[in-house]
């Protein structure tokens, strides 16, 4: 017993930040983004744009084409790409980062008019989807 009490000053503070370390292990819903490759890192809702932003800069600096392979992410870096799955037809596009946004709340990706019809989610604006990352 002498023993335990004379190492509890070393211990105690090892176990409390084994403590603080530790995580949940489930992927994220709309918070943080995991890096492990094409594994599922975040779910949830998907929206498209486009009309208005044709031909317009993107916050990478490249102009916007709405057909194109693109999308808006909040944090992934610029060049990422992303397999993006419509989890309820199952349908999937590998798309490239290329802007900011969604700046709706409640929104994980914002896909071009292009990906977002491979979806199949232009008529109904959104869709529940799942993100892998690609590299």
């Amino acid at each position: 017993m002498k023993n335990i009490l004379a190492r509890a000053p070393v211990l105690v503070p090892l176990l409390f930040v084994a403590a603080c370390n530790t995580t949940s292990g489930g992927p994220a819903t709309t918070g943080s983004v995991s890096s492990v490759a094409d594994k599922a890192f975040q779910k949830g809702t998907a929206s498209w744009y486009g009309p208005g932003f044709h031909g317009r800069r993107t916050a990478s600096g490249e102009k916007f084409n709405s057909l194109a392979m693109t999308a808006a992410h909040r944090s992934l870096p610029f060049g990422t790409k992303v397999r993006v799955v419509n989890e309820k037809n199952g349908r999937s596009v590998v798309v490239r980062v290329n802007d900011r946004g969604p700046f709706a709340r409640h929104r994980i990706i914002d896909l071009a008019k292009g990906p977002a019809q491979e979806l199949g989610l232009t008529s109904s604006g959104t869709a529940y989807v799942s993100l892998h990352r690609l590299d």
